[in-house]
């Protein structure tokens, strides 16, 4: 039996499955494009199949398809996974819950549900994940460490998953905002693209692990970079004038209203 199966292999399933085959070559791959299924095979040493056959023979089963076409896909395989009382699956569908997986899939199947972000392609993820009261604690055990080349993952609760989602799942592209700007900052004052986007995100790289790294709060980090009277002080005054802090705190929101909307379709 293959220990992992992965029904998609779009770009987050795909960071998954090669995360996954640091761990286990144990791993069946399926996609509606086959060539896709077959380039994420050769990266991972797993093998092509399809969806019945991983409903089948799989242990951990990963659906990676978009929220929209989870209903439809598991319909396809509901009538073998009737059959199986050990699968687990691994849902990591934005706005689904695991009861909403359960009644698609057709029984109190056991669900672990997952968020993860775009980190995992470089295995600096942030993974965050709830489990369905049927789950072991061996399953559970099993899972996280043959998912931990994929990041940190985090447990939250399932009504904070909505919320979680909005911090971290859509958080990468608001930081690649703000590198960008960064970056457009110094080239506006002369620096070459290049040189202004590496420093931008060595900075933030930077920042964010002092942040981790010495349990010290944002503000208080903030302040030892603010000379009384120095060049940091002025373009904090000017975020602070625009805003910057609400406008992000809004862009969460905005995700989190639609993350809620997503759970409704």
């Amino acid at each position: 039996m293959a220990k992992y199966g992965f029904i998609g292999a779009g770009n987050m399933g795909g960071a998954l499955c090669e995360a996954v085959s640091k761990s286990t070559k144990e791993i069946l791959i399926a996609d509606h494009f086959a060539e896709k299924a077959e380039r994420l095979a050769e990266m991972t040493g797993g093998k092509v199949s399809n969806n019945n056959t991983i409903a089948k023979e799989c242990g951990y089963i990963f659906l990676g398809v978009k929220p929209q076409m989870m209903k439809d896909m598991l319909a396809e395989i509901k009538d073998v996974l009737k059959s199986r009382d050990d699968v687990v699956l691994v849902t990591m569908a934005a706005g689904l819950s695991i009861e909403t997986i359960r009644a698609f899939a057709g029984g109190d199947f056991k669900v672990i549900r997952i968020m993860p972000n775009t980190p995992v392609e470089v295995g600096e993820g942030e993974i965050l994940y709830t489990k369905g009261d049927n789950i072991s604690e061996e399953e559970l055990k099993i899972f996280l460490n043959d998912m931990r080349y994929a990041g940190k993952l985090t447990s939250i609760p399932e009504n904070l998953m909505d919320a979680g989602c909005s911090v971290s799942g859509c958080g990468p592209a608001f930081v690649y905002m703000f590198i960008r700007g960064l970056a457009e900052g110094g080239m506006e004052c002369g620096i070459d693209e290049k040189t202004a986007l590496a420093m931008a995100a060595q900075t933030v790289l930077g920042s964010a692990k002092l942040l981790m790294e010495s349990g010290e709060n944002p503000a208080d980090l903030i302040e030892k970079v603010c000379s009384p009277g120095g060049s940091t002080i002025e373009g904090v005054k000017s975020l602070d004038n625009d805003n910057l802090e609400d406008v992000i705190v809004n862009a969460v929101k905005c995700a989190y209203d639609r993350n809620i909307e997503l759970g409704k379709s």
